[in-house]
């Protein structure tokens, strides 16, 4: 039979506060059963991997960033041209 883990244990389970658990519960998966929230081990797998997030730098990071493909002096925005004024705008419809 799965596990069904109830508020405490399930916060216990995967290291944090409860009070997050019932403040986020509206975006994690669950069961309930009646009004009783409870949790299976699927659950918590899948909790775990939608909030878990590797270093991608420093002395953690699997493997170092890719540096950004960058032209000498430009600028990353350089290629982006102000919109018209809005009287010109106005002025042609």
């Amino acid at each position: 039979m799965k596990r069904r883990l109830q508020y405490p244990a399930a916060a216990k389970e995967l290291g944090i506060d409860e009070t997050w658990l019932r403040r986020h519960i509206k975006r994690l998966p669950h069961s309930k059963l009646g009004r009783t929230v409870y949790f299976t081990d699927a659950d918590l797998e899948r909790i775990d991997a939608l909030f878990h997030h590797e270093p991608t730098t420093g002395p953690l990071a699997a493997a170092p960033a890719p540096a950004p493909a960058k032209k000498a002096g430009s600028h990353p925005l350089s290629h982006l041209q102000p919109l018209p004024g809005r009287s010109r705008a106005l002025a042609r419809t």
